[in-house]
């Protein structure tokens, strides 16, 4: 996640009106405008949980395709609880974010870091991806200003059609940038949620993909007032929270080439 986010950063805004000149912003099916809705249903929900499967694929020195797969869930209280848990064949993580403290804990490591936090949901993922390139799988949908961040570095946008995913009936958008090509199908309704999520890298060879689809979409406010407090597990070790720490923490296994990882 962090690769795409960093290259729609370095290019800026203009992404946005070369996305709306390549559309017709009168049209029904206008990409950005089904995409604006999205993100604007997921900005004004207090609350937010859902749960996750995610693919990322990596190339190999001898240009075979190998895919990993992880599985999770997240809750969101805005603006500042968050708690996102991720099990996969090489990590199973949890992050806690309790407004002033965040925490993660490798249950694989058997070790858990913390420090202290920004004071928004936005402010840590950005501080995370920055300082630790942590895998958070598809946490630029969760934004509040996840419109901007997604279009602002794209060159065109399509409106592909329907598609189904889970079941769900789905507008299937398509937007390509210099460096990577992204998908999103957006259920169709009331309520808006994104169901799944594909970005392609065109800079590397095979051209691997980053897949995630979301499902069990609820808006309910939590009741359990413990759901953003992180009790340190039995027997766990605290660590720095670094680069190297992170590698405990990330998808693939240690030493692989990294793909379409946002």
């Amino acid at each position: 996640m962090s690769q795409a986010a960093t290259i729609r950063t370095a290019i800026g805004a203009v992404g946005t009106a070369l996305l709306l000149t390549a559309i017709s912003p009168a049209c029904a099916d206008d990409p950005a405008k089904i995409l604006k809705s999205m993100a604007d249903y997921l900005a004004s929900q207090k609350s937010l949980s859902a749960s996750f499967d995610s693919d990322i694929e990596i190339i190999t020195p001898e240009l075979q395709k190998i895919q990993f797969a992880s599985s999770g869930q997240f809750k969101l209280s805005r603006p500042d609880k968050l708690r996102v848990r991720r099990t996969g064949g090489y990590a199973d993580v949890e992050l806690v974010y309790d407004g002033k403290t965040v925490s993660l804990y490798g249950n694989d490591a058997k070790s858990y870091m913390q420090a202290a936090a920004p004071d928004t949901v936005d402010k840590v993922i950005d501080t995370l991806q920055a300082s630790s390139g942590a895998a958070m799988p598809g946490t630029d949908l969760l934004l509040s200003n996840a419109y901007e961040e997604l279009v602002q570095t794209a060159t065109e946008g399509k409106h592909i059609g329907h598609g189904v995913v889970d079941g769900v009936e789905c507008e299937h958008l398509a937007f390509r940038t210099a460096d990577t090509d992204w998908q999103i199908w957006i259920e169709i309704g009331a309520s808006p949620v994104p169901r799944k999520y594909v970005i392609t890298s065109k800079t590397l060879t095979g051209a691997p993909q980053y897949t995630l689809r979301i499902k069990d979409w609820k808006t309910d406010a939590f009741a359990d007032p413990d759901t953003f407090v992180f009790k340190v597990p039995a027997g766990a070790t605290k660590v720095t929270l670094d680069s190297a720490a992170m590698i405990e923490f990330d998808e693939l296994p240690p030493g692989t080439p990294s793909g379409a990882k946002k």
